[in-house]
Formats: C-alpha cells, structure tokens, sequence
C-alpha cells in the first residue's frame, strides 16, 4: 500500500486484502475482523479509509458490522469471486462539494425572486422533515436541485441531478447515508440558510463558500456515522425512546 495513491484508491485496496485473506481462510465465517484502528496500523491508512472498505465489504455480503461491536465475517469468497466497487458516500460527496459549490456561484448571478421564495420555503421543509422520526430528505434534495435549476444551465443541472441519484442507486453510498440517518446525522438549516443568505445577497463569492462549506461539514456528517461509538449511541438513544414509550403507555 503506497501512500501516493488517492483515498478513493487505498480503501479499495484494503478491501481486496481483506478479501484475499477471507479467501485464504485467515478469518473463519463467524469471528470478528481486527478493530478499525488495528487495521489502519497495519494497512498504513487512515481510518476513514478502513471504514469505506468496511462498507464496501458489508454492500457485498462478506461482512456483518454490528452496532457498537465491530465487523463479523458472513461468507468466504467463492472461487474467482472478486470485491466489485461503486461510488461510496465518501467520494459523492466530494463530487457534489466541488460541482455544487460551483453551481451555487453561478446561480447567485441568476436566481429570481420567485426562485429564492422556492429555496426559501424548502429551508422551511427541511426542518418539518427533521422533526419527523420518519421523515425523507426529500426537501433537501429539492433544495439543492433548485439551485442548479436557477443556474440556467441544463448541463450542471443534469449533472448533479445524477450526483443526488446515485445516493439511491450506488448501493456502498445508500448504506452509509442511511447509517447516517441512523446515526441521527440529518441536514443543517442553518447551513442551508447560509447558502440562502448568500444568494438573496447575489453574492458568488459567499454562495460557493457557503455551499461548500455545507458540503465539507457533510463529509464530516459522514465520519461521524461510521464511527462506532456513535453508532452505539444511536442505539441507546432509540432504545431509551423505546423503553419511555413502553412506561408511558402501560
């Protein structure tokens, strides 16, 4: 493992070799794969890195993570069978800070009035959705599609309009963003209020810092879901909902 090669690179090297010694019957079905930290030693990457391969691995039925446990092995490769990789959360999001961001300038240029009452009033739905135990993040996507809609390029639109659609159909990025939602990582308002801010303004300037700003704090949304301390606490939380609901309506 070189560190020259780009992140995106390293955690698909780590999973092939973890696959490699699944294959080489190195951990049995059932026992539970070195911590996260211990592999980031031994690999010489950092730990974000290791969890991406982890997903990578748990997207294609090899492994188990477990709340608050770590990862335990479900099957062994079969012969020729080969790790296979989509896009992960991790490098999407990194897609949507740098097209985004950009997207954002140009539409502070263009925006109507019509158009901010729209973004507006999306800010508004996003809260009403993190209210909502089982709310969607409909309202945030709408958000950000509504200003590349004001870009008034049909070609930046199309383009992250494709970004938000492989949150659904890359399945290593679906299971991240809903170990997120899991995880209670749900979007900013006042991150989204910010990029609002900076368009009314029709400041380009503000609107590419502000959207990136709110991208790169989605990243860090990310690294925090993948953690398994949060992942933990998450469980406790709902457990303790659980057990408050069950003495309320005894």
């Amino acid at each position: 493992m070189t560190n020259g090669k780009t992140s995106e690179r390293l955690y698909q090297d780590v999973a092939r070799s973890l696959v490699e010694e699944l294959a080489a019957g190195r951990f049995p079905v059932g026992t539970r794969l070195p911590a996260e930290r211990e592999l980031a030693l031994r690999f010489d990457v950092s730990r974000p890195t290791v969890r991406e391969a982890m997903i990578a691995l748990e997207v294609q039925g090899f492994v188990e993570v477990r709340l608050g446990s770590g990862a335990y092995v479900l099957r062994l490769p079969n012969e020729g069978d080969r790790p296979g990789f989509d896009v992960s959360a991790f490098e999407l999001t990194e897609a949507r800070l740098l097209f985004e961001g950009e997207a954002a300038a140009l539409a502070a240029t263009q925006i109507t009035d019509e158009e901010l009452t729209e973004v507006a009033r999306l800010v508004d739905d996003i809260a009403q959705e993190n209210n909502d135990p089982a709310g969607t993040e409909r309202a945030d996507r709408e958000f950000h599609l509504a200003i590349a809609r004001a870009t008034r390029n049909s070609a930046i639109y199309n383009a992250i309009e494709q970004l938000w659609d492989l949150r659904q159909t890359s399945p290593e990025a679906a299971l991240l963003h809903s170990k997120a939602r899991t995880a209670n990582v749900k979007p900013v308002v006042e991150e989204h209020c910010a990029v609002l801010d900076a368009l009314r303004s029709r400041d380009a300037n503000a609107a590419r810092a502000a959207m990136r700003a709110h991208l790169a704090a989605v990243l860090d949304g990310l690294l925090f879901a993948t953690e398994e301390q949060a992942l933990a606490q998450a469980r406790r939380a709902t457990q303790a909902k659980r057990e408050r609901y069950t003495r309320a309506t005894a």
